[in-house]
């Protein structure tokens, strides 16, 4: 299965990277309502870390935020159900067939892709910041040079007491 497509059923939910219920049941290809059968069944294997349901706000967020969902599933009655990496994972337990194990490891492929993109992306911000106060620094001795010569030039201009000799003429 292309990575790309498992990618970008993948959202953010709560701070963490999620799969719905019916995009796994899609890829899975068993109907939303069997494979959440399939959970409550097992309920056990599934705690809060590995799956919770949404809220109705929450659902109507990523609603409103994403305009890929399935319309099937934006008007449904029910909250879809949230998949963590981990979840998705115990899945592979629950459902048993051959497919569910290719799909399961394409998309533990995707979760990992999107890991790694996030370190390079920790790894880019912390560069930036280093950049940034190193310039910082640089543009502080800049201006302080700067601020230097500018005095000096206000001394050099200011008029100076005469030395020397001084005759004034007194005309009385």
């Amino acid at each position: 299965m292309e990575l790309q497509i498992i990618e970008n059923k993948i959202f953010v939910v709560r701070g963490q990277r999620v799969m719905f219920d019916f995009s796994l049941a899609e890829l899975y290809g068993v109907e939303t309502r069997a494979l959440k059968q399939a959970v409550k069944r097992n309920i056990e294997r599934f705690p809060a870390d590995f799956m919770f349901e949404l809220t109705k706000d929450e659902w109507r967020e990523v609603i409103t935020i994403c305009d890929n969902l399935p319309q099937t599933a934006k008007f449904s009655p029910s909250t879809p159900l949230a998949f963590t990496e981990f979840g998705v994972a115990m899945l592979s337990s629950v459902l048993r067939s051959e497919k569910a194990i290719e799909i399961n490891i394409s998309i533990m492929r995707a979760f990992l892709v999107l890991r790694q993109y996030a370190l390079g992306y920790a790894d880019l911000n912390r560069k930036l910041e280093e950049f940034m106060i190193e310039t910082n620094i640089q543009f502080s001795e800049i201006y302080q040079a700067l601020t230097e010569l500018a005095t000096q030039k206000e001394l050099e201009n200011k008029p100076r007491k005469r030395i020397g000799f001084n005759v004034q003429n007194d005309e009385t």
